[in-house]
Formats: C-alpha cells, structure tokens, sequence
C-alpha cells in the first residue's frame, strides 16, 4: 500500500514537473527547439556508433568470406591434384576438409549478406536523423524569425491602441475657444464704439455735412439756370 502511494506522488511529481518544463518552453521558443535538437543529436551520435559496430561486423565477415573461399579454392584444387596421382588417403581428408568449408562459406555468405543488409538500412536511418536535424534548426531559425515578427506587431499594435489624443484635442478646442472668445471681445467692442454718444454725434455731423452740401449744390444749380433763364432774355 505504501508503495502504491509513493508510486502516485512520484507520478504527480512528474506531471508537474512536466507541466512547469511545458510552461518554460512555450515561453522561451528557442530552449525548446535547442532542447529537442540536443536530444536529436544525442541519437544520432548513439546511432552513429552502433551504425559503426555493424559496418564493422560485415567487414569482419566479408574478410572470413573471402579467406574461408580462397581455402576452399586451394583445397578444391589439392583434391583433384590427390586424385590424379591416387593419393587416395590424401584425397579423404581433402574431401571432408572441402565439405567442412564449403559449409563455412556458405553460412558466412548468408551472415554477410545479412549484415550488408543492416549496415545499409543503419546508413539509411543515420541519413535520416541528420536530415531532421538539418530541417529542425531551419525550422528554428524560420519559427523564431516569424516570433520575432509577431511579437513586433503586437508591440505596435498595442501602442497604437494604448496612444491616447485627448490631451492634444482637449488643447486646440481650448485655443479655438480662446480665438473665438477674442474675436467676440473685439467685435463687441466696436459694437460699442458704434452704439456710445460720440460716435453718434460723429455720425449726426456727417449727416449734416451731407445735407450742407446738397443745399449748396442745389443754390449752385439755380443761380446758375437763373444766369442762363437772364441770357436767354437779352438775346430776345
């Protein structure tokens, strides 16, 4: 029972912990990707030394291939050699020496066929993970890039949002109010220029000017027309 309990806060320990290890990483993009690169090359490196024990193995047995077939060669031709000169003893153990290896070949051929086969397919998985690797820090340099970016913009866009022009409209609806209140002060006070009594008595006397003017202009017209109306009389 005590272990099953310790089991359970040794498991809820971890989802912690693996939620916290989550948090960090989507909060710091690049750890993540290092991280996860990291552990790529980690295999790789692990890979690469077991890719290396099997290339290993089928060189060994390609050389015991090709020196078990070079004996079975040189035995194959001690035999007929034996047999032609009734070396029939001879002949016997030669025999039974060619059928032991040509057992041996045979078995090392399928083992080195087999171990061609598994150095091939290493070569082809190490090929692989390095080309992952490859497009994960792509990815990284491509991701972090447009993070970048984004991150850019939404500082903008904040900026734009949190820019405020209250005060600077608030400040020319002041000023405007201020040019408008001066332009009514001076109007009012040529209103009043023009309502006070001296400037009644300044218009009252361009009037009478005005009237003195016509009264002479019109004593003008008839001592002139009298003038003419006295000449015309003569002239009779």
């Amino acid at each position: 029972m005590a272990q099953g309990f310790f089991s359970r806060i040794g498991n809820l320990w971890r989802g912690f912990l693996s939620l916290w290890v989550s948090d960090v990483e989507r909060n710091n993009p690049e750890i993540a990707y290092e991280n996860a690169i990291n552990s790529m090359v980690e295999k790789y490196t692990g890979l690469k030394r077991a890719t290396a024990s099997i290339i290993r193995r089928r060189e060994d047995l390609e050389a015991r291939h090709a020196a078990q077939a070079k004996e079975l060669a040189q035995t194959t031709q001690d035999l007929n050699v034996a047999v032609e000169t009734n070396q029939d003893d001879l002949a016997l153990v030669l025999i039974q020496k060619k059928n032991q290896l040509e057992s041996d070949v045979a078995q090392l051929q399928g083992e080195m066929e087999a171990a061609i086969k598994d150095a091939d397919s290493a070569k082809a998985s190490l090929m692989q993970v390095q080309t992952e690797i490859k497009k994960l820090r792509s990815e990284k340099d491509a991701m972090l890039a447009r993070l970048q970016s984004a991150q850019a913009r939404i500082r903008i866009q904040e900026q734009l949002e949190g820019l405020s022009v209250e005060s600077e409209v608030k400040a020319l609806e002041n000023v405007r109010e201020h040019i408008k209140n001066t332009i009514a002060e001076a109007n009012l006070g040529q209103e009043l220029s023009e309502s006070s009594l001296d400037a009644r008595l300044a218009s009252l006397r361009s009037q009478a000017g005005d009237v003195q003017a016509k009264q002479q202009l019109a004593e003008l017209k008839a001592k002139k027309a009298a003038q003419q109306a006295a000449a015309g009389q003569k002239t009779m």
